[in-house]
C-alpha cells in the first residue's frame, strides 16, 4: 500500500508524504499541508476505543498516517514513551466535561504534539544522517513544549521566538532556561511578527543551504497528534456512534483543527466551538463572509491567543473547499453555509474571561485559567442560539492555571498550585536573545548560528 500523501493548501507544490511534509514543515509555496483525503476509521474501531488506554488509541489513530513510513511496532513504542502522563476528564454537570490538557511536562496541550513530533523528527534524521534547525513563533506556550520535547534530540536545533512583552513569566522560563540545542529570542513586537518571520524565513532562497523546519502548528505533525485526545474524550464520554461537542479556546487555530481532523477521520461531532478572545477575525468572517486580519495583533489575559491572523484557517477553509493564503486573501470561498453548520466561534472579552473565571469558580469549585474560561464562556455563548439537547460536551482546558498566577489570584483571591517542573523552571536563571521585529536582523541571526554551529 503506497503511503498517504498531503498536499499544500496554496495548491502549486508537489504532493508529499508524510515523512517530507513534516521535515519541510511549510510547503515550498507557503502554503500548509493536509492530506490529500482525510483517511477514515470504522465505527466500530472507534467504538473499541472505550476499553483501550491512550497511548494505544493514539497508536491506532496515527497509524492511518504513518503506514509506510514508520513501523507500527515503532509507533507504538512511540505512542508509549510520549503519552505517560494522564488526561483527566472532570465532570462539570450533567453530561458537560472539562477535559484537562494540562499534565504534560510542560503543562500545556502542545505538549501531546511535541513529545511525538520530537520522537518522529529524531528518528527521520537519525535515518538520513541529517541535521535541522527548527523556527517555532511562540504566543505561550509552544516554545516552552518544543523546547522542552527536542531538548538534545541528536541532529535538531532549535530556535524559538517570542513576543517579549506578551507570555507571562512561568510560559517564559519554561524554555528561557534551556540551553544545549535550544535558543529563544525575545521579539519587540507581536506574536504575528514572530509567525511572519519564521514564515518568511522558509521561503527565503538566502537561506537555502540551511535545513529547516517548524514545530508550530503550521506544520502537519501538530495536528495529526492533537486529534488523538478528541477521540479519546468521546471513547470515555459518548456512547458508540453519538455525536459530541467540542469548545477550544482558538488562537492560531491548530487545536481546534485537531478536532476538525478526528471528525474527518469518522468521529461523530454535533459540533465544534472555537471561541477567540479579542482578536475576533475569525467570527466575524464567520458572520460576513469577509476575511479581514487584525494587525497588529491585540493583547487580552488569554495571551496565547493573540493571534490577528490564524495561521491554521487556510486549513479549515480547505476542508470546506476554499482557498486562502498565506496572507489571508481569499481565492475561492468554502462553503459557509456549511462551515456555519458545523463550527461556531464568538469573541470573550477580557471582561467576560475574568467574570466568568470567578462565576466557574464560585458555582463549581473547578479552578479554570483564562484559555479554559474562553471555551467555557464560548460554550455558554453557543447554548444561547442552540441547544445542546442530551449529546456530551467537551471543554478543552489548554494550560494549567499555574502559568497565570497573577490573573488567577486577582480574580479569585488565592494563587494556583505550582507544578513541580515549573518550580524548577522558575529558580532557574534564563539566557536568550533579544532583537527587533525586523526580518534582517533575523536572518543575519540565522546565517551566523548556522556558520558557528
Amino acid at each position: 500500500m503506497s503511503a498517504l500523501l498531503f498536499r499544500s493548501t496554496n495548491g502549486q507544490s508537489p504532493a508529499v508524504n508524510l515523512r517530507a511534509a513534516l521535515l519541510a514543515g511549510q510547503a515550498p509555496d507557503r502554503g500548509l499541508y493536509l492530506p490529500e483525503k482525510f483517511p477514515r476509521l470504522t465505527p466500530d474501531e472507534i467504538a473499541a476505543f472505550a476499553g483501550l488506554p491512550y497511548h494505544e488509541i493514539a497508536r491506532q489513530v496515527l497509524a492511518k498516517y504513518t503506514d509506510g513510513i514508520i513501523p507500527d511496532d515503532v509507533l507504538a513504542t512511540m505512542c508509549r514513551e510520549a503519552y505517560n502522563f494522564s488526561i483527566p476528564l472532570e465532570t462539570i454537570h450533567d453530561r458537560v466535561s472539562l477535559m484537562r490538557l494540562d499534565q504534560g511536562p510542560t503543562a500545556s496541550f502542545k505538549d501531546f504534539a511535541a513529545q511525538m513530533m520530537a520522537r518522529m523528527f529524531g528518528r527521520f534524521l537519525r535515518e538520513d544522517g541529517a541535521q535541522l534547525t527548527i523556527l517555532t513563533a511562540t504566543s505561550g506556550d509552544t516554545g516552552a513544549a518544543v523546547a522542552h520535547a527536542f531538548h538534545n534530540i541528536p541532529g535538531v536545533r532549535v530556535i524559538v521566538l517570542f513576543p517579549l512583552d506578551e507570555i507571562s513569566l512561568s510560559q517564559r522560563k519554561l524554555m528561557t532556561t534551556l540551553r544545549d540545542n535550544v535558543r529563544t529570542v525575545a521579539i519587540d513586537g507581536k506574536f504575528d511578527d514572530c509567525q511572519a518571520m519564521v514564515k518568511r524565513a522558509f521561503a527565503d532562497p538566502a537561506l537555502a543551504h540551511i535545513a529547516l523546519s517548524s514545530a508550530n502548528s503550521i506544520n502537519i505533525g501538530r495536528l495529526l497528534p492533537q486529534s488523538v485526545y478528541y477521540f479519546y474524550a468521546a471513547s470515555r464520554l459518548a456512547q458508540p456512534g453519538e455525536p459530541i461537542v467540542f469548545s477550544v479556546p482558538s488562537g492560531n487555530f491548530g487545536d481546534m483543527m485537531g478536532a476538525v481532523v478526528a471528525r474527518e477521520m469518522g468521529l461523530p461531532v454535533k459540533k465544534i466551538i472555537a471561541p477567540v478572545n479579542d482578536n475576533d477575525s475569525f467570527p466575524r468572517f464567520l458572520a460576513t463572509g469577509v476575511y479581514e486580519k487584525i494587525a497588529p495583533s491585540r493583547n487580552s489575559v488569554s495571551n496565547a491567543m493573540n493571534v490577528g491572523h490564524p495561521s491554521n484557517l487556510a486549513r479549515l477553509v480547505a476542508v470546506y473547499g476554499g482557498q486562502m493564503d498565506e496572507t489571508g486573501k481569499i481565492h475561492k470561498q468554502p462553503d459557509l453555509a456549511a462551515l456555519r453548520r458545523e463550527v461556531f466561534s464568538s469573541s470573550i472579552s477580557d471582561e467576560r474571561t475574568r467574570t466568568s473565571l470567578r462565576d466557574f469558580w464560585n458555582k463549581y469549585q473547578i479552578l479554570l485559567e483564562p484559555h479554559g474560561v474562553v471555551a467555557w464562556q464560548g460554550f455558554l455563548d453557543w447554548l444561547a442560539v442552540e441547544p445542546l439537547g442530551t449529546a456530551p460536551a467537551v471543554i478543552v482546558e489548554t494550560a494549567n492555571p499555574a502559568k497565570f498566577p497573577e490573573e488567577v489570584e486577582k480574580v479569585v483571591g488565592w494563587p494556583p498550585d505550582v507544578p513541580p517542573a515549573m518550580t524548577a523552571a522558575i529558580q532557574l536563571p534564563e539566557d536568550f536573545d533579544r532583537m527587533d521585529a525586523d526580518y534582517a536582523t533575523f536572518r543575519a541571526y540565522l546565517i551566523e548560528k548556522h556558520a558557528r554551529a
